[in-house]
């Protein structure tokens, strides 16, 4: 078996969310330590980022920050776990800024905590390197975009817009909440403040280069009670 080069850039994952959501169902866990099949849902993410040749991330955490440093430790087999505890909720755009401390790389992978995407992330680290742009976005093709929102691209690749959820029906590719940003670009969230990526930063960024990698890669996320039930059956695969 030929293993993967190491990747030179850590990934950053945003896991500090109330889960307001999934309290009925998870009343005493934070959203990431989710049990599937008796580990957190988490931890199939770090497994991504081992498999893909990451071999240190860095946890945004706000909720119950000291139960997922207890459940996780500081290492996922092969990746370093570090962690940026936000002092109060920041957001999105926040929680990157702080966590732009202990990045210390050109660049980092960016993925949501509450969503799992099956794509080949070397190869999607491979394009961000290729087109010479300051960010990219995995964009999945589904069936039916309205829960989630279309992305509108151009035909070069390039993000044009983000669609708001429900805006529209049908077929069309989503944002897969996994992103890789300059840190050069990420310098220009506001610091010390409450930030929205998706709603502030994205926008104001389009006009220097935002491009989308396009991948029919199966995607959950663990947002609402009914998408939680259908994880195992997401990890079991078609048939």
């Amino acid at each position: 078996m030929i293993s993967k080069p190491a990747i030179d850039f850590p990934a950053v994952l945003l896991a500090g969310g109330f889960g307001t959501r999934l309290r009925g169902v998870l009343p005493d866990l934070p959203k990431p330590l989710a049990p599937v099949r008796g580990r957190p849902f988490l931890s199939y993410l770090l497994d991504q980022l081992v498999a893909a040749g990451w071999t240190r991330a860095i946890l945004c955490l706000h909720y119950k920050s000291e139960q997922i440093i207890q459940a996780l430790g500081h290492r996922h087999g092969p990746l370093k776990l570090e962690y940026s505890v936000e002092p109060e909720p920041l957001r999105t755009g926040g929680a990157v800024r702080l966590a732009l401390n202990k990045v210390d790389a050109p660049r980092f992978l960016l993925l949501n905590a509450d969503s799992f995407c099956a794509a080949p992330l070397a190869d999607f680290a491979a394009f961000h390197r290729a087109h010479g742009k300051p960010a990219s976005i995995v964009a999945v093709r589904v069936p039916d975009s309205a829960r989630y929102g279309a992305l509108e691209l151009a035909h070069d690749g390039r993000v044009r817009a983000f669609a708001e959820k429900n805006a529209s029906s049908g077929a069309g590719s989503i944002n897969a909440g996994i992103y890789i940003l300059e840190s050069a670009l990420a310098e220009s969230i506001p610091a010390g403040r409450p930030v929205s990526l998706e709603s502030e930063m994205f926008p104001s960024w389009l006009p220097r280069g935002l491009m989308a990698w396009e991948t029919s890669a199966a995607f959950i996320d663990i947002g609402t009670p009914e998408s939680y039930s259908r994880v195992e059956s997401y990890l079991d695969g078609p048939g």
